[in-house]
């Protein structure tokens, strides 16, 4: 789609979701933004009707990864598609080894706030996924990928260690703070992959800000990430996943298999014993690797059949999501990013997942 074409004037009729609270009956979108105000050309807008909400976010996703590493630009476009066609149009991408820059001169495609590559410990992650390195070298990275990244850093908080039979943390304590202390002062945020109990205090009491999966949540440190107002994203369409996994190491490690099944067990527990105790909590499908694109309505439904209000929930993915992420909703003068439905989405979630319309810069997308 060129960059010189000019959106047309449409015209929303139905009830926009502005929050979670507010309603509003229709919008305008000119010149690929959002305006209350009826426009000049109205006249000859082109009309779309039903229910409004901001296009979604899934802010654990991976363009451009693959189950092997990295993959080329068709493939990573395909991927970005998939999570259009989906209503997802702004991603937080957890990490990735391709360089997706030029996914951003495209307005048919996803907005993108990336993390840079990952930061794992020496074969204690994925192969091909991201920068393997010793705690020395931490410091370094960390500074490397938040001038390479859009204010996000993605560390592996933990991995199996082979040695132990089981999931550790990868980080000595003292490496991680000076880590986190070097991306906040360069201007980002830092996240990390955490399945189980042991990294997560460490993180946490450094000061990071946000845990991917968190299954690993526990009575001890519930309160600390409530307190310090540290994010979770929880992933559970990729937690789904654990038992198959603990099934293919059940013979080489045993004990890390059982502890995938216990973390599998209890993570609907878990996730809203955060909600509850006030941590923020955000969707993310974990898209990339081996999980498919395109997976945000299933992600809403797990969060509400942890036990989260289907209005927070539906939060999750839109309103405050896109807050946490410094992107704006649906404002006077926003980017036209939207996504339309035939029924009303805060009465059952499982609407997300036949959007009718996506509207992104101000054009409807095929």
């Amino acid at each position: 789609m060129s960059d010189h074409e000019a959106a047309p004037v449409l015209r929303i009729k139905g009830r926009v979701l502005v929050g979670p609270d507010e309603v509003r009956d229709g919008l305008w979108a000119v010149g690929g933004r959002i305006t209350y105000e009826r426009p000049p050309g109205a006249d000859d807008a082109v009309t779309l009707t039903g229910w409004v909400l901001p296009g979604l976010v899934d802010a654990h996703c991976h363009v451009g990864l693959g189950h092997q590493g990295p993959v080329d630009a068709a493939t990573s476009e395909k991927q970005a598609l998939t999570d259009r066609e989906a209503g997802t149009l702004l991603i937080r991408d957890a990490g990735s080894p391709s360089d997706t820059r030029w996914v951003d001169a495209r307005e048919d495609l996803p907005k993108i706030i990336r993390a840079g590559r990952h930061i794992a410990r020496t074969r204690r992650y994925i192969r091909n996924f991201a920068h393997e390195i010793e705690p020395g070298d931490l410091v370094a990275y960390v500074a490397q990928e938040a001038r390479r990244g859009d204010g996000w850093v993605k560390l592996v908080g933990d991995w199996i260690d082979r040695d132990a039979g089981d999931l550790s943390a990868c980080w000595p304590r003292g490496e991680v703070e000076a880590a986190i202390a070097e991306a906040h002062r360069l201007g980002a945020r830092v996240t990390a992959h955490c399945f189980a109990e042991d990294a997560l205090r460490d993180l946490v009491e450094a000061g990071i800000d946000c845990i991917e999966h968190a299954t690993g949540l526990t009575e001890d440190t519930i309160p600390l990430f409530a307190e310090r107002g540290v994010a979770i994203v929880p992933t559970l369409v990729n937690i789904a996943t654990f038992p198959g996994l603990a099934a293919g190491g059940e013979t080489r490690f045993p004990r890390w298999s059982a502890h995938m099944r216990r973390l599998h067990a209890s993570r609907y527990d878990t996730v809203r014993a955060a909600y509850d105790a006030g941590i923020p909590v955000f969707t993310g499908t974990d898209a990339g690797g081996s999980l498919a694109h395109g997976l945000i309505a299933e992600e809403v439904a797990e969060l509400v059949k942890a036990g989260i209000p289907a209005l927070d929930a539906l939060s999750a993915t839109t309103w405050s999501a896109r807050r946490w992420l410094g992107r704006p909703v649906l404002e006077e003068g926003a980017p036209a990013d939207l996504v339309m439905y035939d029924e009303d989405p805060r009465a059952d979630v499982r609407v997300l997942a036949s959007p009718r319309t996506v509207v992104l810069n101000g054009r409807v997308m095929g």
